[in-house]
């Protein structure tokens, strides 16, 4: 990772160093010292302060761009004595600039919202900045950032003069005596001459033309005015005078000047190459779908005839008259703009526009994603449109709240949130014209039921052939048991032989097609092992946890990328725009060819980064209708959801665990039998602990000091789940019941999260104990804190966790709720998700089990204090609750 500016979930800029540090020169180290030591609005101010952004890294350009917006805004509201709070910044241009954002980290937290609220926070900043330091604002400018000027007292003004025909402009320069209170007076120039006459009244007067002054700098057309001394009288301007006028508006305003024109020009009318894509006269839509296209002139909603348009060309540069308007005109690029589309016509006449290529014009970029058409000059001319049939259909993907609802509900047997709903109506839109779509919901958020309500609907609507699921081992579990919850009645096969006999995956293996079959759940390692999955030509397949093809060169990207299927759906809870590698691998698994081959994208996005405004737009409009995108930080998402979401992480065991495990139960069988009373409670307890323990970590029972993540499948789904969290820049509570787990937690999540966090257990003093919590409620404090959960189960406030995980159990439901309660309090903003870690196929799944279904030895268990009445079970019993399915605990 390169050094970037971000986002926080609180919407404030941050500044995250990486692999380039030291490599950017003294101003760009100057920028990033002020967002470090400083804050957000100290930051945007010194990037405003630079006399250019262009070579600025692509994250400080955006927010370079968004500072000099706010100053432009600024510096253009004439102030009093005191400065007074400007016009916020208009959901029109703060949408402007949410589409044109490059990738960056914390790219989801980035809002129309939270764009507003950091320019009124830049605004106050600078108010209590001048009133603390400065006389007034312009003083602050001529220290802090010389290249900026507030506006003056002298306007220019453009107006049409429909009188005269050879001199259809006039031009005048004014200034206001005073801003007084409401509305300024302006008076021509001149009579600046006679206000100010006198060498007493000199220096009032050349700060009052001193806009002019600097304009004349850089404009020979006010060098010359003020030369020839028609800066003081009102002038009839040619078109063509006009128009070099016009150009330099930018230019003008920059100086201090205000400007004052005809309202038409603030929409820059322009004659346009337009473009319209079609499904031609077929009735169906689907990603196999070759489209029309038809290219015409057109001035706004109207079409220029071929006598207007041989009009327009005939004329020269600059402003023309044409249907009761002035508009302006370039014959070069309106030319180069034609040529490019007919080419584009006749190629579409030739063998029709594809999916993929029509989708690209459509987003703004070239058909073939190529460096040399993707250039503004070249959009600026021309336009490209859906005809309104497929207008439609794409509206509907982007809008997928306007979408029927296709639930078969009866067949469910759960209640769809309405914006889970609205997610399978859209999958099952985009599914129906075979396109790919990635669902990528904040962990919490239901993907899994989402999907389920999916495969339910295929077959409602009698789809034969199966959908295939793939997923981490980790997850087999979960997917297990909600599908028997919530769908009993889709047929679901497991190709893993943690579920699976071998003798029927070798059966399996030699079959040509799986009758009756709804879904086929396996993983990405048995991918590399069931090459027979790839022989199938499946419906659907759905990826979860879809970062796992993040990197397009390992062997379960590409056998995962080779799967035959009519639909393609990747399920991820990490921010899928963030990282442009990333992004790209995984529309080469949705949607294949989309975004090109890897070399052509890498070309695409670097071309887009010279773009002078709207950089990455055409890259957000390329993608954003595949993705879908829910956060738990969204007020309408919030409102729909509990306060406190519980879910289980199922956990495998390694081979070490496994093989410690089943020896502790041959030795537990052994010793029982010559064991009673007093001696056989303690030996019960210790094995029960023992059994934990090897849960836990082989480390923690042989104190061999080797915590390696690869011994334990609880460390290997801690990583799986922190990761998701780190990337979204989320903090989390770990719980833990051994005090022994607390440092070697610690130094396992400093790898996860790439930073050190929090340990708390007994031996921690008070003062310490509040040190801690104080350092991590900080919104830039620790990311993780692992606690004992005897020493930190009660009496903390810990609400900057939005995330719980109980990664040993207590098997005391109130116990680890206390412990929860740490985050879920008073002052927690967030949905808290709790994640309780639960090994398969060993004592930890069956007590959980015992106690989910609340039966008279749950009662006993949680009353007799935790493992105590555990000690009064037979020897069959115990041996039953403890035995080892090493099927089941497979990673």
């Amino acid at each position: 990772m390169n050094n970037s500016l971000g986002l926080l979930p609180s919407g404030k800029i941050r500044y995250f160093s990486g692999s380039d540090t030291g490599k950017s020169g003294p101003a760009l180290a100057n920028i990033t010292k002020h967002f470090v030591e400083k804050c957000t609005n100290v930051g945007l101010f010194a990037l405003a302060a630079l006399k250019s952004g262009s070579s600025l890294p692509p994250t400080f350009r955006f927010w370079y761009e968004f500072a000099c917006q706010y100053m432009t805004t600024r510096c253009h509201s004439p102030d009093g004595e005191t400065l007074s709070p400007i016009e916020p910044l208009d959901t029109t241009t703060a949408e402007h600039f949410l589409h044109s954002a490059p990738p960056m980290i914390g790219a989801e937290y980035l809002s129309v919202a939270v764009l507003q609220q950091l320019w009124v926070e830049l605004d106050n900043w600078l108010i209590h900045e001048v009133a603390q330091h400065y006389d007034c604002l312009a003083t602050l400018l001529k220290t802090r950032a010389p290249h900026w000027h507030q506006v003056g007292r002298v306007c220019f003004h453009l107006a049409e003069n429909k009188t005269d025909p050879d001199y259809p402009f006039a031009f005048m320069a004014t200034y206001s005596p005073s801003y007084g209170q409401g509305k300024s007076r302006h008076l021509p120039l001149a009579k600046a001459l006679e206000e100010y006459a006198g060498s007493k009244n000199k220096a009032r007067l050349i700060h009052l033309l001193s806009p002019i002054d600097l304009a004349a700098k850089s404009s020979a057309l006010v060098k010359n005015l003020v030369d020839s001394g028609d800066i003081y009288h009102p002038l009839a301007w040619s078109p063509q005078e006009a128009y070099q006028f016009l150009k330099e508006v930018p230019l003008f305003e920059e100086s201090g000047i205000i400007i004052r024109l005809p309202d038409w020009w603030k929409k820059r009318p322009r004659p346009k190459v337009k473009a319209t894509l079609s499904t031609g006269l077929n009735n169906t839509f689907n990603a196999d779908a070759m489209l029309r296209f038809n290219v015409q002139v057109a001035l706004g909603d109207n079409k220029l005839t071929q006598t207007e348009w041989d009009t327009l060309l005939a004329a020269d540069d600059g402003l023309a008259f044409i249907k009761g308007q002035w508009v302006e005109v370039d014959k070069e690029k309106l030319e180069q703009a034609m040529a490019q589309m007919k080419a584009l016509e006749k190629h579409g006449e030739e063998e029709g526009i594809s999916f993929i290529e029509g989708m690209r014009l459509l987003s703004g970029a070239s058909s073939d994603l190529s460096t040399s058409t993707v250039e503004q000059d070249a959009t600026e001319w021309a336009f490209i449109e859906a005809d309104s049939k497929l207008s439609k259909i794409l509206q509907q993907i982007r809008q997928p709240e306007t979408l029927k609802s296709a639930l078969p509900k009866r067949a469910l047997k759960a209640t769809l949130r309405p914006y889970q709903e609205t997610g399978v109506n859209w999958l099952w839109h985009l599914n129906q014209l075979g396109l790919g779509a990635c669902l990528a919901d904040d962990m919490g958020l239901g993907k899994t039921i989402q999907i389920i309500s999916l495969l339910l609907i295929l077959k409602k609507n009698k789809v034969n052939r199966p959908s295939l699921l793939v997923l981490p081992t980790s997850l087999m579990g979960n997917w297990k048991s909600e599908l028997e919850k919530f769908a009993p009645s889709l047929k679901a096969l497991f190709v893993h032989p943690s579920l699976t006999s071998k003798t029927q995956l070798d059966e399996l293996s030699k079959a040509k097609q799986l009758s009756g079959v709804d879904v086929v759940i396996t993983t990405y390692g048995m991918l590399l092992r069931q090459i027979w999955l790839q022989n199938i030509q499946w419906h659907m397949v759905v990826l979860d946890e879809a970062q796992a093809i993040k990197n397009p060169g390992t062997q379960q990207s590409k056998m995962a990328k080779k799967i035959r299927a009519h639909a393609r759906i990747a399920l991820t809870g990490t921010p899928v725009e963030n990282r442009l590698a990333d992004l790209w691998s995984l529309f080469d698994f949705i949607c294949p060819g989309l975004l090109g081959t890897a070399t052509r994208f890498k070309s695409f996005t670097k071309s887009l980064e010279k773009r002078e405004s709207e950089q990455y737009a055409p890259l957000r409009n390329l993608v954003q209708p595949y993705i879908l995108r829910r956060l738990k930080t969204d007020k309408s998402i919030i409102s729909d959801l509990p306060d406190k979401t519980e879910v289980y992480a199922y956990c495998g065991l390694s081979k070490a665990q496994a093989s410690l495990y089943q020896k502790s139960v041959n030795e537990l069988a052994t010793s029982l039998r010559s064991a009673d009373g007093m001696k056989r409670r303690g030996l019960v307890l210790s094995f029960i602990l023992r059994f934990k323990q090897i849960c836990n970590h082989p480390a923690q029972f042989m104190s061999d000091g080797d915590y390696r993540a690869q011994r334990s499948g609880k460390f290997l789904r801690l990583a799986e789940i922190c990761d998701e969290i780190s990337s979204r820049q989320e903090k989390v509570l770990v719980f833990t019941q051994f005090r022994e787990m607390c440092e070697p937690l610690a130094d396992f999540l400093s790898d996860c999260f790439g930073q050190p966090g929090l340990v708390l257990h007994g031996a921690v003093s008070a003062k310490k104990r509040q040190e801690m919590v104080e350092q991590f409620q900080a919104e830039d404090g620790p990311p993780f804190f692992v606690l004992s959960i005897k020493a930190g189960g009660t009496g903390l406030t810990l609400t900057e966790a939005s995330h719980v995980i109980h990664f040993d159990r207590w098997w005391n439901p109130a116990v680890e709720n206390q412990a929860t309660d740490r985050a879920f309090r008073i002052g927690q903003k967030n949905n808290v998700l709790v994640h309780k870690f639960v090994c398969q196929g060993t004592i930890e799944e069956k007590i959980d089990a015992i106690i989910a279904e609340k039966s008279a030895l749950a009662n006993d268990i949680l009353e007799g204090g935790s493992e105590v009445m555990l000690t009064e079970m037979s020897d069959s019993e115990l041996i039953e609750l403890v035995s080892l399915d090493l099927e089941r605990t497979q990673v």
